[in-house]
């Protein structure tokens, strides 16, 4: 449902707006020419460099006089780029990764190597996305296309004691272009491969002296590059739209207001998962007629699936931004409300099987209000100040479920015979059992969950500067921030199987009977000296010839399963357990978990910055960050093990509960920084030196049939950073941005593939890099023609630590982590991706423009996860294949 004034009213208000800008532009052609031919001007010399206008530090300074390791993409190389969203940025940020898994809301962003998993929405990201000051509190409310950007600044490292919330990693700032006092505008439309189709519009212009206003609106459709083989549907697609609204009061003397109103919808089929390495359960799907990709086709964009996915997100939001300045100070007020929707389905299994469906988030809606006030001087003399106060309250409700299909009671009973070695299959289980028959794993039987989520937040900031020198500035700051959560859980299941306590007393018998059997088979296997157990033709041949023999044998085998009937870790049903795949949890509040967490935590900032030249600049910096303690907000929530055993005494427990992580720690990061800032006629190069950790890492890991949350202990990443660009000649610009990565698990004991201390993190590229050329000539006749490329490079890794399913057991009962990690050893990602356009942009303000992203064609999996209940069975999710178009576009 669209609300009224987005719908169709709303794109016909769009389209007589757009046309209305048209029809006043052509009488003021003329008068518009002037400011065109200007603004192509500052294109053939495009914002390059240090002396780019950024507010890293919430304050208006050249690049080069930022003394934080940032780096900015510019609205001309996103223009020429044809860079859509924040994932198309790591093509030109080599220190950015963004990564989407299975649905489009589980995108993540990591800076340095740090960034947190989008699957589960009680994980806030340790990378904080604002967009024009207002802090984004997920990934899902910032993929769609970009708005009308003026500049795009990453800013890496904790940025905590400037920004309110979760910037323990990094910072992604999207600062969009503010309506003009001037008439102007731009319409674009592309079409590329897989019937790809882009349009967006621009218009911007004065209402009076005092009141411009702009509005935007854009659509962003394509079929999937992935074909699903069951149906022929098209996966991997886009299919997007967004608007937006802008009014801004600007008096020219000290006060402005600027109000926006934004609304976006992603309704798309993400995202298609292949078999990377089979499992003889694998083969068991196959055996019930279900399909998936054939080994070695990973990357031929088919893969098979029973269910139609679909990932539906709306956002919508508002936000006033008020600037007063008195004297020498200025005040800023930025109130926000934001309201995200999310609605999705996916397969569970990833095959044609009907085995199960779901979705980690089936529904959610998160609405959010922030408010940040701060004051900052101007004065002439040697000390100036930056204060300010943020407030952040959010109500978050997630729905999540897992329904078994019409296949997996066959699955089951075929995985129920292959662990009891054809001794049992589904039927005489639920005999055995005592349950009535079509009990077991039944098509419709499944895990319901919800959970709604309280969190409010506030946080006190402030830096001052003080100019020790005319070149030496020291700075220090300080952040204080207040978070609580409340939780609430209604979670249930309907799986039978899963509710069964194995060990309970009303089994016994049931036991009992299985162990004599099992004791008399391996006897009597023994006296015949057969390698293994007997069957049940040898036991009875046995019996008929030996009955002296078999009567002390028989009795034997009573006396041990009498005496171990009772007897947990004899129980011959133990290792079904793995097959109750849905078991209950404990829901929160309860007698013994409240459901809530309190943090507060002081963050720090000192750096000293030295005007070595006019055009060389040096800092070092010391700062901390912080981010709060996230929830679980997964159908694996679970209590901690300090909680364990207290539910368990006062008979709380639910069937088969056992310990997890209910919450994960805050997390907590400390960088060490010495930057250098060149700046000359025709370069400029920034080169950054850091050493960064971050303690009790909120890791979220997939472990074939759920999500296990826990804290590493400490993280480390040691690296070096440079950006430079030069501009040999007028026309040509060349840029190059290297970022090599030393880390390190300082410690990770409690990690799912075992203790990782010491061990090189996973995922984290050694070496990244991008190089950049654009070629802008301007013509005799007031045209230009624009060639650009960039490459990016990203030296071959290890995709992740270990894989879950590999976990052994030793001859001692422990677990064999060992083998899980060299299971993933092969698994490796490199990235070789090559982006170009060529453009002929008229004096007249059209432009038309060829382009490809990809064009390489460059193909690898992403990243691989264990396959759902399949045992060593592997998947994956594929990146993107070559994608290439022609545009146009216009522009008063």
């Amino acid at each position: 449902m669209r609300s009224t004034f987005t719908g169709t009213a709303g794109a016909y208000r769009f389209t007589l707006l757009a046309g209305a800008a048209c029809a006043l532009a052509l009488p003021s052609m003329a008068a518009a020419q002037d400011a065109v031919v200007e603004e192509q001007a500052e294109l053939e010399a495009p914002e390059t460099g240090n002396e780019i206008i950024v507010t890293a530090t919430k304050r208006a300074q050249t690049l080069q006089d930022t003394p934080v390791a940032v780096s900015v993409t510019t609205a001309a190389t996103i223009e020429q780029a044809q860079i859509r969203d924040i994932g198309d940025l790591s093509s030109v940020v080599p220190s950015l990764r963004v990564s989407t898994l299975q649905s489009a809301f589980a995108t993540s962003f990591s800076v340095r190597g740090f960034g947190t998993d989008g699957n589960n929405l009680g994980l806030e990201p340790s990378v904080a996305v604002f967009v024009d000051g207002v802090y984004r509190s997920r990934a899902i409310s910032q993929i769609s296309d970009l708005p009308n950007l003026e500049r795009v600044e990453v800013l890496r490292g904790p940025q905590s004691t400037l920004f309110g919330k979760n910037a323990s990693a990094g910072v992604i700032s999207l600062v969009t272009k503010r309506p003009s006092f001037e008439l102007e505008g731009n319409v674009e439309v592309s079409y590329g491969n897989y019937d790809a189709i882009v349009a967006r519009g621009y218009i911007s212009g004065p209402i009076s002296e005092t009141i411009a206003a702009s509005i935007a609106g854009g659509i962003n459709k394509r079929d999937g590059f992935i074909t699903n083989g069951f149906n022929g549907d098209d996966l991997n697609d886009r299919d997007r739209w967004f608007t937006r609204g802008e009014l801004m009061f600007d008096n020219s003397d000290n006060f402005s207001f600027r109000l926006i109103g934004d609304y976006d919808e992603i309704d798309e089929k993400c995202c298609g998962v292949v078999n990377i390495l089979p499992s003889d359960r694998t083969a068991l799907i196959q055996l019930l007629g279900g399909q998936l990709n054939a080994p070695g086709t990973e990357l031929d964009d088919v893969v098979f699936t029973d269910v139609v996915p679909f990932n539906k997100v709306r956002n919508w939001g508002v936000s006033g931004q008020a600037d007063y300045e008195f004297g020498n100070l200025a005040l800023t007020s930025i109130t926000a409300y934001r309201d995200t929707r999310i609605r999705a389905n996916q397969d569970v299994d990833f095959t044609s099987a009907s085995l199960a469906t779901g979705a980690n988030i089936g529904q959610a809606d998160i609405k959010t209000f922030t408010q940040e006030l701060r004051l900052a001087s101007d004065f002439d003399g040697p000390l100036n100040f930056l204060v300010g106060g943020y407030y952040f309250k959010e109500d978050l409700e997630t729905n999540d479920q897992i329904l078994f299909g019409d296949d997996f009671r066959p699955y089951a009973n075929g995985l129920i015979q292959g662990a009891s070695g054809g001794a049992l299959n589904v039927n005489t289980l639920e005999a055995l059992l005592g349950a009535a028959p079509g009990t077991f794993f039944a098509s419709g039987q499944g895990f319901f969950n919800s959970f709604q989520q309280d969190n409010e937040a506030y946080s006190v900031f402030g830096q001052v500067d003080f100019d020790v020198t005319d070149r030496l500035t020291v700075t220090v700051g300080a952040n204080y921030t207040k978070d609580k959560k409340d939780v609430t859980s209604t979670g249930r299941t309907t799986d039978a199987f899963s509710q069964v306590n194995l060990d309970a007393p009303q089994f016994a018998a049931s036991r009992n009977l299985l162990l004599f059997q099992g004791a008399l088979a391996r006897t009597v296997g023994q006296a015949l000296g057969l390698p293994g157990s007997a069957t049940a033709a040898q036991i009875q041949q046995f019996a008929i010839g030996n009955p002296a023999a078999f009567g002390q044998i028989s009795a034997g085998a009573q006396a041990f399963a009498t005496a171990n009937q009772n007897n947990p870790a004899a129980n011959p049903l133990g290792g079904l357990r793995a097959f109750q795949f849905l078991p209950p949890i404990l829901n929160i509040p309860n007698a013994v978990e409240d459901g809530r967490t309190r943090d507060d935590d002081v963050t720090y900032l000192a750096r000293a910055n030295y005007e070595v030249t006019d055009t060389l600049n040096v800092y070092v910096s010391y700062a901390t960050g912080f981010k709060a303690s996230s929830f679980n907000l997964s159908r694996d929530s679970r209590p901690l093990a300090s909680d364990f055993t207290q539910i368990i005494n006062q008979g709380l427990g639910t069937p088969n509960l056992r310990p997890g992580t209910r919450f994960a720690l805050p997390e907590r990061s400390t960088v060490y920084e010495l930057g250098i800032k060149g700046n000359w006629d025709v370069a400029s190069a920034n080169l950054t030196f850091f050493k960064q950790t971050l303690e009790d890492f909120q890791s979220n890991t997939f472990v074939g049939n759920s999500f296990v949350l826990a804290n590493a202990g400490e993280l480390e990443t040691k690296g070096i950073e440079f950006e430079g660009n030069v501009r040999p000649t007028d026309s040509l610009t060349l840029s190059l941005a290297v970022t090599y990565l030393d880390s390190e698990y300082k410690s990770f004991v409690g990690s799912p593939v075992g203790d990782l201390s010491g061990e090189t993190v996973s995922g984290v590229h050694p070496l990244s890099a991008s190089f950049g050329a654009t070629w802008n000539k301007r013509l005799d006749n007031g045209d230009r023609f624009i060639l650009r490329g960039d490459f990016q490079y990203e030296a071959p890794v290890q995709v992740v630590d270990g894989l879950t399913n590999f976990v052994g057991v030793n001859p001692d009962g422990s677990a064999d982590f060992e083998a899980a990690r060299r299971a993933a050893q092969p698994f490796v990602r490199e990235v070789n991706n090559l982006n170009a356009s060529v453009s002929y942009a008229f004096a007249m303000g059209l432009e038309v423009s060829l382009w490809a992203r990809n064009l390489l064609d460059d193909r690898y999996i992403t990243t691989i996860f264990p396959s759902v209940t399949q045992g060593t069975a592997v998947s994956g999710y594929p990146n993107q294949p070559r994608t290439y178009g022609a545009l146009l576009r216009y522009k008063f």
